[in-house]
């Protein structure tokens, strides 16, 4: 099947109705999802330790397998890792995705022969949904750029597979994909980021590209390197026929109007939702709010109320349960073999007919010295709101508390780096500031009653997020910049990184 059939509009017509057929009914989809998870993993080693042959309902489920983060997992996921079979799913993993953790180091998230398939039908369905929704179908015609991590793979002492997510999707790409995608084999393994982008704006600068898809830090990087190669003054001029920008993994608000002024034009975008755990969600229709979960992917959904996550209290919830405007921890269980699995990301519904969610940040980062809990979503709809009032543009950001000033009263600081300055710094942060306060009562209260003073904005030398991301050898690929934290540890080093440049 050529590129052309397998991503034509009849045929996206055709997907889209079977798609919305299998969302149509998310409860009895999920609750077949759970009843088949468990029946296939019945006789592996956690199945029998969890009594999974004696589990009849979802209550019964909740109180066999707990909530467990990957440290707690690890001694299951060990055993897989060492080759013995049957351990959290039948047989042994098609693949184990190498990540590295805030906390547990290196981590090994097993990818089974039966989870694989979901990561690319996803993506295509993404795809469908902007094909048919839009009626256009354009890109299909020219090059497509998928910045990722390298596809090499090594083996383990097991013999098993392991890489990187992007890079082990590169491997399943579908064949009606291959033909019209860059950058090369060859280029996509180099490792050093830089070197790496700089080979793919050789590569790609002659080319009738038409979608560019990436984490939206390291296309910015690349559309930069582009137009100072080429000598062109916008990515339009470059690549005329560009049509689609496909994304996922943070927030894309932030870099919008860098990304317009670069590109020269507002670029139609399709947002996902990939983790190696699983393909939770993707963008469905363009003038919605949120992604449509994937309800039929392998993955079985529950929730826990975010700010009880962790505490006695805590409530965990299956999908017919979960309310509009909640901020949930999210919970899997997956034809990989991971249960009641907490992957540490939070997110909210904005709707529940389909469900949709939109992710609203990390369990573990958040700013809360003072008891204000705030969290990603909310300084990165304050920073918006700022730059657009400002006329500024921030290329990254990151969020501290400053608890023991040199004078005065503790306060929150704001760590930017700017492609373009505000018209004025004062008013800048004090819109910022202002912002946040209207999203979060509790920080505004902190600053009502003369408990916290307004926020202060630091601004950093040009390059200082990228070389923090080299220092800590996270330069590219599917690596982001931690937004917000509950301490000064990046605040600190990314200061130490700005003064060396």
């Amino acid at each position: 099947m050529g590129i052309k059939s397998s991503l034509s509009k009849p045929f996206a017509s055709w997907s889209i109705k079977s798609l919305k057929k299998a969302v149509q009914n998310p409860i009895e989809s999920q609750e077949k999802v759970r009843l088949d998870l468990l029946k296939k993993a019945s006789n592996t080693a956690f199945g029998k330790d969890h009594g999974f042959s004696k589990i009849s309902n979802y209550e019964e489920f909740k109180n066999a397998v707990p909530v467990r983060d990957y440290e707690e997992l690890s001694p299951y996921v060990k055993r897989a890792v060492a080759g013995e079979k049957d351990v959290l799913w039948p047989g042994v993993p098609k693949y184990f995705c190498k990540t590295s953790g805030t906390t547990s180091g290196v981590k090994y998230i097993p990818i089974s022969h039966e989870s694989m398939p979901e990561h690319i039908n996803a993506a295509r369905n993404a795809l469908l949904s902007y094909i048919h929704e839009e009626q256009e179908a354009s890109f299909v015609d020219g090059k497509m750029i998928f910045l990722q991590g390298s596809p090499e793979m090594h083996n383990l002492e097991s013999g098993i597979p392991y890489g990187r997510l992007s890079g082990i999707v590169a491997h399943h790409v579908p064949g009606y994909l291959q033909k019209n995608r860059l950058p090369s084999y060859e280029t996509n393994c180099i490792e050093d980021w830089e070197e790496k982008v700089a080979a793919v704006v050789r590569e790609t600068a002659q080319e009738n590209m038409t979608l560019i898809s990436g984490i939206p830090s390291w296309v910015q990087m690349y559309y930069e390197k582009l137009l100072e190669y080429t000598g062109k003054k916008t990515v339009a001029e470059v690549f005329p026929n560009l049509s689609l920008f496909v994304y996922g993994g943070v927030n894309f608000e932030p870099y919008r109007k860098k990304f317009n002024e670069l590109v020269g034009k507002d670029l139609p975008s399709i947002e996902t939702y990939p983790a190696s755990e699983g393909f939770i969600a993707f963008q469905d229709q363009q003038d919605e709010d949120g992604l449509l979960l994937n309800v039929k992917g392998g993955i079985f959904f529950e929730f826990i109320q975010a700010d009880t996550f962790g505490q006695e209290n805590e409530k965990r919830i299956a999908l017919n349960d979960v309310e509009l405007g909640v901020n949930y921890a999210l919970i899997l269980n997956t034809n990989a073999g991971l249960w009641g699995y907490s992957i540490g990301d939070t997110v909210k519904f904005t709707s529940l007919q389909p469900y949709r969610v939109k992710v609203t940040g990390r369990i573990k980062h958040f700013t809360s010295a003072f008891g204000e809990h705030v969290i990603a979503e909310e300084i990165e709809a304050a920073m918006s709101e700022a730059c657009s009032k400002s006329d500024a543009i921030v290329s990254e950001f990151h969020l501290a508390p400053q608890v023991q000033p040199e004078t005065g009263l503790p306060y929150h600081e704001w760590f930017l780096e700017f492609d373009q300055l505000p018209r004025e710094m004062e008013g800048f942060a004090l819109a910022l500031d202002g912002a946040l306060r209207r999203r979060n009562a509790y920080y505004d209260d902190l600053i009502t009653g003369n408990i916290l003073r307004t926020a202060v904005v630091t601004p950093l030398k040009k390059g200082s997020f990228h070389a923090f991301m080299e220092s800590q050898g996270r330069l590219g690929g599917q690596n982001k910049v931690q937004r917000l934290s509950n301490d000064r540890s990046t605040a600190s080093a990314l200061l130490k990184c700005s003064s060396g440049l």
